[in-house]
């Protein structure tokens, strides 16, 4: 048999006041209800770091069509998480390899230069204060004889 304060018609202050203060709900509504869901945001239900939710707007502030579906922003999404969980691992491994603790600006343009597939997506982007590659034409080098 279940004995509990709240079976009794009359239960004193001192009861109800002990029971608040140790953490025990007590609303008077039944048997608690259902406990509401947490909120999920679209990233996080498809397993994102880009927001979806900042991508979405400007798509349609873009002018690429009339009307932009739910699924293209997820996609676009994922894709842009995916290219920079690609350039991202690369410059760690770069850093790891020049023992430094940090990513800089320096190492993205290394390793982006130094890739031929991100060359061909982002050779025309400036990547601020990353430098250049270095190059020595063949015939400044001194000859070998």
């Amino acid at each position: 048999m279940n004995v509990s304060p709240f079976n009794k018609a009359n239960v004193s202050f001192g009861t109800l006041f002990t029971l608040f203060r140790h953490g025990v709900k007590i609303s008077g509504r039944g048997r608690g209800g259902k406990s509401c869901a947490k909120a999920k945001t679209q990233s996080a239900s498809a397993g994102l770091q880009f927001p979806v939710g900042h991508v979405y707007p400007l798509q349609r502030k873009g002018n690429y069509a009339e009307c932009v579906g739910a699924g293209a922003s997820v996609y676009l999404a994922a894709g842009l998480d995916y290219l920079d969980a690609e350039v991202l691992e690369l410059a760690g491994n770069a850093a790891r390899d020049n023992e430094k603790i940090r990513i800089i600006p320096r190492l993205l343009q290394l390793v982006i230069c130094n890739n031929q597939e991100l060359t061909k997506l982002l050779g025309g982007v400036t990547i601020t204060r990353g430098g250049v590659l270095p190059n020595i034409y063949a015939v400044l080098l001194p000859q070998r004889d």
